[in-house]
């Protein structure tokens, strides 16, 4: 049964993904974004992660996308459409390179970590030694902590990105 809420949580979140970057409307395209977090913190507790569900839940659905609200809000962007980057072979090879980019950031950093190849004793050791968040924080800063900043950096030049195209003079 767990499969099948798993498969309805990726689909909503893919098809909500895909709606946040065709859409239009910021505002829509906001909507569209605050389902698909909420659909991936139902795929956190579903695979038993409810600490990073509650996370995902209070950084990136409420903190973040209010944030990105009142930018949206602040800026008035209005109702004039003109034409964009939006055309289909924009978004297949927006597709495309974002695949071969994960492809290999995934292979440059090799090896995986016995908590990562779902090694029970392991992860329990880590539990008891550290606790649970103990055992998400510690390799996230300690083995990840790249790609960690490097999502950081992300988030930072798509907002940027985003208030400089919507602006109509810099």
């Amino acid at each position: 049964m767990s499969e099948l809420f798993w498969w309805v949580f990726a689909s909503i979140a893919i098809g909500c993904g895909i709606g946040t970057i065709t859409s239009r409307s910021p505002v829509a395209s906001l909507m569209f974004l605050v389902v698909a977090f909420f659909s991936l913190s139902a795929i956190y507790v579903l695979l038993g992660a409810h600490f990073i569900a509650v996370v995902q839940v209070i950084v990136y659905a409420g903190a973040i996308l209010v944030l990105f609200l009142f930018v949206i809000m602040l800026l008035n962007l209005g109702h004039d459409y003109r034409s964009d980057l939006r055309s289909g072979g924009w978004i297949l090879t927006g597709f495309g390179a974002a695949g071969l980019i994960g492809y290999f950031v995934s292979r440059s950093f090799g090896g995986v970590p016995a908590l990562m190849q779902g090694d029970p004793p392991a992860f329990e050791a880590a539990v008891a030694e550290r606790n649970i968040i103990g055992a998400i924080a510690f390799p996230m800063y300690q083995d990840y902590i790249v790609p960690f900043e490097l999502v950081g950096l992300l988030l930072l030049v798509a907002i940027v990105g985003a208030v400089i195209m919507a602006k109509r003079r810099i």
